[in-house]
């Protein structure tokens, strides 16, 4: 990555506002759906609201999105993500490099569920939406496997992060074996998706009130599909390896692993509706 030139003081000014903008305006979609989310989840059955929950999550996500491509000079390439739309029983698995990861995965797979962290579940701002779309916890691993192999024999995609946080040494932090435990357990296969910063804004390191360095550009492809493993810990190894391998490799090995990334993904549909 070539160091940018020093930008302007206007410039310098620009970023400031747009990263206000940017999360003022998250903690704004997140307050208009909560009152909403909040009286939902005791009156409607499971199968309806959950599947409401997920695609106000999912319109939610590609409206804030839209809002930073034209207001913030934010450039999000996601169109690969179109190609997982209306597979079942899929286990997603992404490198984890900023806060808006699982945002930008929602906007494009409006049936998926995410493995959240207690906290964040319990949170006022993300946890009303999150239980109603019945998002699984984090905090006990033998519940949590369960409730990931329930949703996946269901027919749901399962979104995880299988280093568990935001990566903190780039490229990849330590893998999880997670991943490797629900697919074993749903007998499913796991999708890897790659997710690349032009800077790694909102990431691990990335103070939140820090400005970002505009205009941001960020890229989501498609990896890897591995079948259902029988060794979890060889698996967790291969997929760690994989993935930080295809996050270091140069440019034109990275447009060869998307032509093989893809020709292991069916074609969209012809039409989806958004």
């Amino acid at each position: 990555m070539t160091e940018r030139p020093a930008p302007s003081l206007p410039w310098r000014a620009y970023e400031r506002l747009a990263m206000a903008f940017g999360l003022g305006s998250l903690a704004l979609i997140c307050l208009l759906w909560l009152p909403f989310a909040m009286v939902l989840y005791p009156l409607l059955p499971r199968s309806l609201g959950q599947a409401l929950g997920r695609r106000a999550i999912s319109r939610l996500a590609r409206a804030y999105l839209g809002l930073l491509q034209t207001v913030c000079a934010c450039r999000f390439d996601l169109d690969e993500l179109d190609r997982l739309r209306g597979e079942r029983s899929l286990i997603v698995a992404a490198n984890h490099p900023s806060l808006l990861d699982a945002v930008l995965i929602l906007s494009r797979l409006p049936d998926a569920v995410c493995v959240m962290k207690a906290s964040l579940m319990d949170n006022l701002l993300f946890g009303s939406a999150a239980r109603l779309a019945r998002y699984i916890r984090n905090h006990a691993p033998v519940e949590m496997v369960l409730a990931a192999r329930e949703e996946l024999r269901a027919g749901s995609q399962l979104l995880i992060f299988p280093e568990g946080t935001r990566t903190t040494d780039f490229p990849l932090g330590p893998c999880q074996p997670g991943a490797g435990v629900m697919a074993s357990s749903a007998r499913v296969p796991v999708q890897t998706v790659l997710i690349e910063f032009s800077t790694p804004y909102l990431g691990k390191r990335w103070p939140l009130f820090r400005p970002p360095e505009l205009p941001l550009h960020c890229r989501v492809r498609l990896g890897r599909r591995f079948d259902p493993p029988t060794d979890v810990r060889a698996f967790t190894q291969a997929l760690e390896a994989y993935l930080r391998t295809e996050l270091t490799a140069p440019p034109e090995a990275k447009a060869a692993g998307d032509l093989a990334g893809m020709a292991s993904c069916p074609k969209p549909p012809a039409a989806i509706s958004s």
